[in-house]
């Protein structure tokens, strides 16, 4: 019975079976294609690569037209350039995306690290205000050493007034 269910032609209503690809599944890290992409992007940003791009057409231009050591693969209209550079083109557009996005998230972070690091600068900003103006308040009711010098001479003449007043007091009689 096992085996005539095995013949059945496969239905709608029944899960299909694990099917196996001709190609093989190919996992790339996001990370790895990722970095390749910001390395190739960078590379096509510099002088060196336009010397090299523009060495490679000056020599491809050259062969095809004087016909060097007999070879003549591109004729004038340079139609295997034209899909070269059309080929590096479709490909480096979606890279330099890539790298673009990767850049955009990474600048995202930033700023929301930056966002966070300048609220806790605000929030320490405005406590030690707090605690600055609170000690000043605390000075502002604190007896300064004048103040003090000043009260204690008051206070020493007018106990030397009393003192002096009843020796005073005795002498009149």
């Amino acid at each position: 019975m096992a085996r005539a269910r095995q013949r059945e032609p496969e239905r709608l209503n029944t899960p299909g079976g694990v099917r196996r690809s001709i190609v093989p599944h190919i996992r790339v890290s996001h990370d790895t294609f990722g970095e390749f992409a910001e390395g190739f992007a960078r590379f096509m940003g510099t002088a060196r690569f336009i010397l090299y791009m523009t060495l490679f057409v000056i020599i491809w231009v050259t062969v095809n037209l004087i016909g060097l050591f007999g070879l003549r693969w591109d004729p004038y209209p340079f139609i295997l350039l034209n899909l070269f550079f059309s080929t590096q083109a479709s490909y480096a557009a979606p890279l330099i995306l890539l790298a673009q996005n990767r850049q955009e998230a990474r600048d995202r972070v930033t700023l929301n690290q930056d966002r966070q690091q300048a609220a806790q600068s605000r929030a320490d900003m405005d406590f030690l205000a707090r605690e600055i103006a609170s000690l000043r308040m605390s000075v502002g009711d604190l007896a300064t050493r004048d103040y003090l010098r000043t009260e204690l001479r008051n206070e020493l003449r007018s106990i030397l007034a009393e003192i002096d007043e009843p020796a005073a007091g005795h002498e009149r009689p």
